[in-house]
C-alpha cells in the first residue's frame, strides 16, 4: 500500500478575484458541504488556508483542491458550486490518478478551477494541523 503526505508545503494560496462579494458567496455556497467555514476581513476573506482578495491583477490558470470526507461530500460540493454561481469544468466521478480517486471540478466566478476530492478508504494521521503561538 502507497503513503502519500499532504498538508506539508504549501502555508497559503493567495486569489485574487475581480468582484470579491460574488466570490465570497461561490465560496461560501461551495465550502458548505465540506465543513468549511468563510471568515470575513475588511477587504478579503478566508478559508483555512485560502486566502481573497480584488486588490490587484486577478489570479489566472490556478486550480486547486480541497479535501471531501467521502463521495457524497464532493457530489454535495459541487451541486452547492453551480448553485452559488459556479460552472461546470468535470462532474463528480471517479478520475485515473489512483484507485479510489473520486473528484468534481468547478469553475468559479473567475475561471479558477477548483476541485472536490474523496482518495477513497485511507487513514488520516491528523485531522489538521493546529497552530498555537506563545504570548
Amino acid at each position: 500500500m502507497g503513503e502519500a503526505h499532504a498538508g506539508r508545503l504549501l502555508d497559503h494560496v493567495h486569489l485574487r478575484v475581480a468582484d470579491l462579494d460574488a466570490s465570497r458567496r461561490f465560496y461560501e455556497g461551495a465550502l458548505a458541504p465540506l465543513g468549511i467555514p468563510v471568515r470575513a476581513g475588511e477587504h478579503s476573506f478566508a478559508a483555512d488556508e485560502l486566502y481573497v482578495s480584488a486588490d490587484g491583477p486577478l489570479t489566472q490558470g490556478l486550480h486547486f483542491a480541497f479535501q471531501a470526507a467521502d463521495r457524497e461530500t464532493v457530489q454535495r460540493f459541487y451541486d452547492a458550486a453551480l448553485a452559488a454561481g459556479g460552472r461546470d469544468n468535470g462532474a463528480p466521478g471517479e478520475r485515473e490518478y489512483h484507485p479510489g480517486y473520486y473528484a468534481a471540478y468547478v469553475l468559479d466566478p473567475d475561471g479558477t478551477n477548483v476541485e472536490a476530492v474523496y482518495h477513497g478508504l485511507f487513514e488520516r494521521s491528523a485531522p489538521s494541523v493546529v497552530f498555537t503561538w506563545e504570548d
